[in-house]
């Protein structure tokens, strides 16, 4: 069941939403070459709770970390911990933050100091990629005409989009219905009415599609070892343009 807000709900999710952009982008300041994934958690966690945020990502399904930190060829769900930074190396930030019950989403792919042109393309053609589908994020379209304009666009650029992972929708629970794929024909799936507040989030691979997950259970890699990139905003569906809801 796709759950309605109000505007008074929406109005609380842009104060978890405002808290999730600050966040990434207190970790995009502190981004260089040697600083810990670990650190950048802390950074994260400590941030979120100084807002009187609660990181949603902790806990959840045990996940053991306030975010996810994905490293060039991981995919998703990267967990913190002892792991150095190098120069060269690309990273997908992945934040939740609650707060008066109600969530916020998004994410983001940095480079960490100088990377090659092929990985910032690629970080370019993901963050492109949700403002294509975003185009069709209106009342009257269908769900998967957001799907399908991000996989057209993907692989129009020579990528592919990920099909094991998909957007979701979002409000006092961080996953609610309905999903929402990356891929997929138009004009199809429910039509967008307002008040649907959705978290679209591309996930790019260089290479496949195809993935796997670690043995950690969480970590999801791609399966040809090629750089990913991820980008996500929670934005609502409103009367006319959507509303991002992931900005300061």
């Amino acid at each position: 069941m796709i759950i309605l807000k109000s505007q008074r709900e929406i109005e609380i999710m842009k104060k978890a939403g405002r808290i999730v952009a600050l966040t990434l982008e207190k970790i995009k300041q502190a981004l260089k070459p040697g600083i810990t994934t670990g650190e950048l958690d802390q950074i994260a966690e400590e941030f979120i709770l100084s807002q009187g945020a609660y990181p949603t990502f902790k806990g959840y399904r045990g996940f053991p970390a306030a975010i996810c930190t994905s490293i060039n060829e991981e995919v998703v769900h990267g967990i913190p911990g002892l792991r150095t930074l190098k120069d060269g190396d690309i990273i997908s930030i992945d934040v939740g933050a609650s707060i008066e019950g109600y969530n916020g989403d998004a994410a983001r792919t940095f480079a960490v100091g100088n990377v090659t042109k092929e990985a910032m393309n690629l970080i370019e053609a993901t963050r492109e990629s949700f403002f294509q589908g975003l185009a069709f994020a209106k009342q009257g379209f269908r769900l998967s005409d957001i799907s399908h304009a991000i996989q057209t666009y993907v692989e129009g650029r020579g990528y592919s989009v990920v099909r094991d992972y998909v957007g979701h929708g979002i409000g006092r629970k961080m996953h609610e219905d309905p999903q929402i794929p990356n891929y997929g024909l138009p004009h199809r799936g429910p039509r967008l009415k307002r008040g649907m507040t959705l978290a679209i989030e591309p996930m790019v691979n260089a290479g496949g599609y195809e993935v796997y997950t670690m043995e950690n259970r969480w970590t999801v890699v791609t399966k040809d070892g090629s750089l990913s990139a991820h980008y996500e905003n929670t934005i609502a569906i409103t009367d006319s343009e959507p509303e991002i809801l992931t900005l300061f």
